[in-house]
């Protein structure tokens, strides 16, 4: 169709009167992005450059450049040949091909057609992004939308339902190594291998073979595969590659050995041993000679040393052996209990490892780390399967779960009767949001396109609410506008944009949101809401699930590290920044820390009592459900020297809907990863049952350790009183804490409260650590807590008295009051 010319195009000229004033330009001021649209055609991008000519169409919230130059070309039967893209307001303006004003404008980008291959001609390379499929065999295959082989054809077939079905006929079939896919009418054209044009075409997609599998036996020289790199408890490196064998006798075999990691812990303990094999249908593990041969064997997984030097040194803390769970958890938070918090509710879907959308189920398990009980529970009566929500914590230490699957529901548990009750259901439908607790008790969250549609597409952008325990009741705030903490870009599309905030609630009840977009926030929750910009995290990368944490509120400065561009099939990063915060809507300061030693996607991070952060688990390359390329090693960050140190490995992979908690007595406790998407009823035979991970670990830093690897003496707190309760329970804002030490006089004492936390999909924004002010008598300390609600967020924390020797004692549940 044609274009209408509308007034509110001459309208938006009138309210940019700067681009009037403008000088021509007979070419693009910088150099110009060349752009290839879904239909092959070649556009140009000029940045900081605007057409000036009414605009045939306006289009609001669109994203970037790129998807207003493929808007263009959609409309292009309409007539567009040109556009400007409004970056400020993210407008799309779609052009005639008329006669326009070519200006320089750091408002607006230009876009303009260039070309477009004509239907038959022919072509020498892909004209659009060719992409790679493996089929069973380990045959690689390219595939390139748009074009055609225009040759003989040994066989023609019907009802095939893929490009990899396509491809997978051609490798079964003798002398085929190219075909062309019908996707319209499901049709396969197997070629033979004559020279055949290549042609672009719309109504196709070629397929070729790029190259054969490996054949059984077939001697290799480097893995077929990516090595996956581990490192062993002596701090030693290997490398683990699939599909491959070391031929010859074995030194030792040893049956029972479930894991490729787990056989080179066998070789790495066996004096002289630096090759072994992994047999996963058997489990079973043989030690090689050095010497041995290596060859393809797609029933085998290749064990080898690369770093013979240990990479670690000193004390590295402890792993205790794993608990057994009756769920997955995907989720999990610390249930607060005076005068100590020894219990972990976890939690996974409607299954102990399954999910499928709204049950109304969730499955439980209940550890006390303390005795060692552990049971299961299933939570019918609020109607909420709670896979993938907002978890924070009420003032009172009620636990606030939103969302997730059962994406309206808001669900309560109650730590004092151990009950679950429904309470009122979000103004928004949502899941893989986050939640914080404010200043003023109450709970905001925003984002969420995981389930209760996508936010901008099916249902509209999902704006901030808060809840208000005092009424029951949600607020949709509109001026909370989540559009400006979108990611910039996700390879699975608009819906993952949204998800899983960076969000601390800070003073007069704003929220500062620092990712994981590469951009920083500042939400006002008061009236109607309203959001302002706090500086630029990372100019590069999103982070998305990468981990963050307030390490000291007081100072107001937060830790971040990895994460990945996308949510998966995404490398993770290594880069960590130091964010700092002030009051409410001035810019964030940005510090970029060392590296971190290892990629990590999906990984868990806690603070410590004394400040430092430790990291758990993640994956070198995000990638959901599996644990490919996993990272065993922790790491411990130091907020004094700002670098990363390598703590002892664990032996059980800590990946996608992992979970990390701090614990009373300063240990880590790291469970979870895994989960399946079946629906009630259907079979599991296609589940990944070893990524399933019905555990969890204790990990005992290395503070609890004197240097010869014996436990360190703890300091013990015998009596707890506030000026607001004699048994030192609860304590207001600003108030003091009388904390005797058992008699224990020694200078050096220093105190910090530790919010107890919650953790899911990276995220835990109940935990952040308040270091404290104390002053000594004797045996008695006096404690001072800060002043602002906004640094002290009413709740339940953990107090804890670390000692001269840096040791924290087991802390005492305090709660903190409005």
């Amino acid at each position: 169709m044609g274009f209408l010319l509308l007034s509110r195009s001459l309208l938006a000229l009138a309210l940019f009167p700067h681009t009037l004033l403008a000088q021509s330009i007979p070419q693009c001021p910088t150099k110009e992005i060349s752009y290839t649209a879904s239909d092959a055609s070649t556009w140009a991008i000029c940045p900081n450059a605007d057409y000036q000519a009414p605009s045939g169409q306006i289009l609001n919230s669109i994203k970037s450049n790129t998807a207003c130059a493929q808007l263009c070309q959609q409309y292009q039967n309409g007539g567009c040949r040109k556009a400007v893209y409004d970056k400020t307001n993210f407008i799309c303006h779609l052009k005639g091909n008329g006669t326009v004003s070519w200006v320089a404008s750091s408002y607006y980008d230009s876009i303009r057609f260039v070309s477009a291959p004509a239907q038959g001609s022919t072509i020498t390379s892909c004209p659009n992004n060719e992409r790679s499929v493996t089929t069973s065999d380990g045959a690689q295959w390219a595939i390139c939308p748009l074009t055609d082989y225009e040759g003989n054809t040994l066989q023609a077939l019907n009802q095939v339902s893929s490009q990899t079905a396509c491809a997978t006929s051609c490798t079964n079939t003798n002398g085929c190594t190219r075909a062309v896919y019908d996707p319209k009418n499901l049709a396969c054209y197997l070629k033979d291998g004559t020279q055949s044009r290549w042609a672009f075409n719309s109504a196709y997609e070629t397929i070729r073979l790029v190259s054969r599998a490996p054949q059984q036996g077939d001697p290799v020289t480097s893995c077929p595969s990516a090595d996956r790199n581990a490192t062993s408890q002596t701090g030693r490196g290997w490398a683990i590659c699939n599909s491959t064998d070391f031929g010859g006798a074995a030194s030792q075999i040893t049956n029972g050995i479930t894991s490729a990691f787990n056989c080179m812990q066998q070789c790495d303990q066996t004096k002289g041993c630096t090759k072994a094999v992994w047999d996963p249908k058997n489990n079973v593990c043989f030690l090689k000679d050095s010497d041995a041969p290596w060859a393809y064997n797609g029933d085998y997984q290749t064990i080898r040393l690369v770093n013979g030097t240990s990479s670690f040194t000193g004390n590295r803390g402890k792993w205790a052996p794993a608990v057994n769970l009756p769920v997955v958890p995907a989720g999990a938070f610390v249930v607060p209990e005076q005068p100590v918090s020894n219990r972990i509710l976890s939690y996974s879907s409607w299954g102990t490892y399954e999910f499928s959308g709204p049950t109304g189920i969730t499955q439980f398990a209940d550890y006390n780390w303390k005795t060692g009980a552990v049971s299961q529970r299933t939570v019918t009566e609020t109607k909420h399967d709670m896979f993938c929500p907002g978890m924070s914590f009420l003032a009172n230490g009620t636990m606030v779960v939103t969302g997730g699957e059962n994406a309206e529901a808001v669900s309560f548990y109650n730590y004092k009767t151990n009950s679950w009750t429904r309470a009122a259901d979000m103004k928004v439908a949502r899941g893989y949001q986050t939640s914080t607790t404010l200043s003023n008790g109450k709970v905001f969250t925003i984002g969420g396109s995981f389930t209760g549609g996508i936010g901008g597409q099916d249902v509209a952008p999902k704006a901030g609410e808060v809840y208000d325990p005092a009424t029951n009741a949600w607020t949709l705030l509109q001026g909370c506008d989540v559009k400006p903490m979108l990611t910039t870009y996700d390879a699975e599309g608009p819906w993952r944009t949204d998800n899983h905030a960076w969000l601390y609630g800070w003073k007069n009840g704003y929220v500062f949101q620092a990712g994981p977009s590469k951009t920083m926030h500042w939400y006002g929750t008061t009236s109607q809401g309203s959001v302002s910009t706090a500086g630029t995290r990372d100019a590069d990368n999103d982070a998305m699930c990468g981990v963050h944490v307030m390490f000291d509120a007081v100072a107001g400065k937060i830790f971040s590290a990895g994460g990945s561009q996308s949510y998966t099939n995404s490398p993770a990063f290594t880069k960590a920044h130091q964010i700092t915060v002030g009051e409410p809507g001035q810019q964030a300061k940005v510090e970029l820390l060392p590296q971190m030693n290892f990629q990590r996607g999906f990984a868990n991070a806690v603070v410590l009592p004394n400040g430092q952060v430790l990291i758990t688990g993640g994956q070198a390359t995000s990638l959901v459900f599996t644990d490919i390329q996993s990272v065993f090693a922790p790491e411990l960050w130091d907020p004094v020297t700002k670098n990363f140190t390598v703590l002892a490995p664990a032996t059980i992979p800590r990946n996608y809907h992992a979970v990390s908690l701090l614990l009373a007595d300063g240990t880590v406790w790291a469970a979870g990863g895994g989960l399946c998407p079946v629906g009630q009823g259907e079979s599991t035979a296609f589940c990944d049952q070893t990524v399933q991970h019905f555990n969890g670990e204790i990990f005992s830093p290395p503070y609890l350790f004197n240097a010869d690897g014996s436990a360190a003496p703890k300091p013990t707190i015998s009596a707890l009183s506030s000026n607001t309760d004699t048994q030192g329970f609860k304590v207001r804002v600003g108030g003091t804490l009388i904390v005797d030490m058992n008699g224990d006089a020694s200078a050096g004492m220093t105190f910090s409260l530790v919010r107890i936390g919650s953790a899911t999909h990276s995220v835990n924004s109940d935990q952040r650590r308040v270091p404290l002010t104390a002053t000594q008598n004797r045996a008695r300390w006096t404690v001072a807590l800060p002043r602002d609600s906004g640094i002290l967020i009413p709740g339940y924390w953990y107090l804890f008295a670390t000692n001269k020797a840096g040791t924290p004692g087991v802390a005492r549940t305090v709660q903190v009051t409005l």
